[in-house]
């Protein structure tokens, strides 16, 4: 483990932002899971169950607007409250004993899913001011690998929760986890200024945000190449049936399998996404990251189970390469003052496409072979390697295959870079 990522792990603020992330995460995970699992029970309709899933991504489309919340306010209590708010909704989800009352599930789900989106932003936004920025990278490769190490462990835990006791407990255990992170986030020592009284509207300030963003000449490419991965993978995750099925010849739990040896890629690539970002940059970082999950995803159309499991691997050590990147870039080339809101936006530009590929994906492994379109998702992927990699001379950013020399972390364009708290 590298010296800086140990510096991550001994900061106080930022182990207390990891302790939050990690017991907050579990009953996300737990939570997830369990909604689609317990719409089913209730209601026999596996559409059902897959709108369970579409209620948590649907608010993520109202990125720019949600993460104006997490300028206008000073974020550690936002996140304190935010954590405590779902705590106190979760608990709605101890009426819900009938497929009559699902409706209940979906209302908490939706706002729980908009609650994420402003304490995504309100957390990127506070993080930039108490870490410090060389450190930036170490904390999101941590960041990465406790989220991929709870998606390990807490569906487990939650299936079998619900199984023993049923979906009220899992919302019970997700809801004490909320409160235990508000706990942590109270312990954090920041110092926050006031924000400035709002002179326009939510409109008006989420657009300056995204407007930000998409002028930038480092952050656009990184989230537009984000969003494309996205849609990549959500395509790919769509086939992932078919493959331990079709290509394999397992029954659909060997997915358990693929997903568990990704998680794994994900958890190793974390510890060292730090120093690999010091040394190449963002961009060429996030090209590298979609280049290793292109060739993997191609990889998987080939029949046979070690090289099915390589490719999981594969992909769990790209993915998070371009979502890393993204988030870290956010953080270093955006003022205080706007983090939030272009958090949010870039989050919006990168999840979105995934939510529309799952249900691409599903209609097209019914209409052609999931081998071919594996392949082509493969081939688009590895295309788009080289058309990042331009923008990044364009941008002014380092040379293509530029990883000889340690990144000085430096704002473009002039830009003021966020304060250290």
């Amino acid at each position: 483990m590298a010296w800086t990522t140990l510096q991550v792990i001994r900061d106080r603020n930022a182990g207390l932002y990891l302790g939050g992330v990690i017991v907050s995460g579990f009953g996300t995970s737990a939570m997830w899971l369990v909604s689609g699992v317990w719409v089913k029970t209730l209601t026999g309709s596996s559409s059902l169950a897959a709108l369970a899933t579409f209620a948590l991504w649907l608010p993520v489309l109202a990125g720019p607007l949600l993460g104006t919340l997490a300028d206008r306010t000073r974020r550690r209590p936002l996140l304190i409250w935010t954590n405590l708010g779902l705590a106190g909704l979760l608990c709605a989800l101890f009426a819900v004993n009938s497929a009559d009352r699902i409706w209940i599930l979906f209302a908490v789900l939706f706002v729980y899913g908009a609650a994420g989106v402003v304490h995504d932003a309100a957390e990127t936004a506070l993080v930039a001011s108490a870490v410090d920025r060389k450190l930036l990278g170490d904390f999101n490769g941590l960041r990465m690998t406790a989220n991929e190490g709870m998606k390990l462990v807490a569906p487990l835990a939650g299936a079998g929760l619900f199984a023993a006791y049923g979906g009220a407990r899992v919302a019970l255990l997700d809801a004490l986890t909320f409160v235990a992170a508000a706990g942590l986030y109270a312990l954090l020592r920041v110092r926050e200024a006031e924000p400035a009284p709002a002179t326009e509207s939510w409109r008006v300030r989420g657009a300056v945000g995204a407007r930000y963003l998409w002028r930038h000449p480092v952050l656009r490419p990184l989230a537009l190449a984000g969003g494309f991965t996205m849609l990549l993978a959500g395509v790919n995750g769509a086939l992932i049936f078919a493959v331990a099925d079709e290509g394999l010849g397992h029954s659909p739990a060997f997915v358990g399998v693929l997903y568990a040896v990704q998680g794994v890629g994900s958890v190793a690539v974390g510890l060292v996404a730090g120093p690999l970002l010091r040394r190449c940059g963002e961009r060429v970082f996030a090209a590298a990251g979609l280049a290793v999950f292109a060739v993997s995803v191609a990889l998987r159309a080939l029949p046979y189970d070690g090289v099915a499991l390589v490719c999981s691997a594969g992909i769990g050590i790209g993915l998070p390469c371009v979502l890393i990147a993204v988030l870290t870039a956010v953080q270093r080339e955006t003022p205080d003052a706007l983090v939030g809101r272009v958090a949010a936006t870039a989050n919006t530009l990168v999840f979105a496409p995934n939510a529309v590929a799952i249900g691409l994906g599903a209609g097209l492994v019914a209409l052609v072979d999931h081998q071919v379109l594996l392949v082509a998702l493969g081939v688009a992927g590895v295309t788009a390697v080289p058309v990042l990699l331009r923008r990044t001379h364009a941008g002014g950013g380092r040379q293509k295959g530029d990883c000889s020399q340690e990144g000085d972390g430096r704002q473009e364009d002039g830009l003021p870079s966020p304060g250290r708290a």
